[in-house]
C-alpha cells in the first residue's frame, strides 16, 4: 500500500517567514503604542549657526550639565548639540543630527528619560 506523499508547499509559504518572525525584525511594528497624542511646540531660532538656515529652529547650542531638556529635546552624543522637534520625542522615533551626520533611534534610559542609539 503506497503512502500519499505531503503536498509540496506553495512558492509564497515557502519563502516567506511567519508573521510573528517579521514584528521581530522591523522596528516600527515594535514601536510602543501610545494612545495620548504628541504634545505640540512651537519653535524659534536660538541662533545655532552650523546649520542651513531653514533648519536653524531643530537644533541649539547644549548649555552644559545644569540645561534642560525639554520632551521634544534630545541631546547628540557624540557633538552635544540639542536636536528639537516640532513634537513631543518618544521611544521608537528617529533622530537624525545634522551637524555631524548622524542617525539615532531614541529608547526608554534608565532614569525615565530617553537616550540615543545610533544607527549609522
Amino acid at each position: 500500500m503506497p503512502l500519499d506523499p505531503q503536498p509540496a508547499p506553495s512558492p509564497a509559504s515557502a519563502s516567506a517567514p511567519p508573521a510573528s518572525t517579521l514584528d521581530s525584525y522591523d522596528p516600527l511594528a515594535r514601536a510602543i503604542p501610545t494612545p495620548r497624542p504628541r504634545k505640540r511646540y512651537e519653535l524659534h531660532d536660538e541662533g545655532f549657526r552650523e546649520v542651513p538656515k531653514k533648519y536653524r529652529r531643530f537644533y541649539r547650542g547644549w548649555e552644559g550639565a545644569d540645561d534642560v531638556i525639554a520632551p521634544n529635546e534630545a541631546l547628540c552624543p557624540v557633538c552635544k548639540i540639542v536636536i528639537r522637534s516640532r513634537y513631543e520625542m518618544r521611544a521608537g522615533d528617529r533622530v537624525f543630527c545634522m551637524t555631524c551626520m548622524m542617525r539615532f533611534d531614541l529608547v526608554a534610559g534608565t532614569g525615565g528619560g530617553l537616550e540615543m542609539i545610533a544607527v549609522y
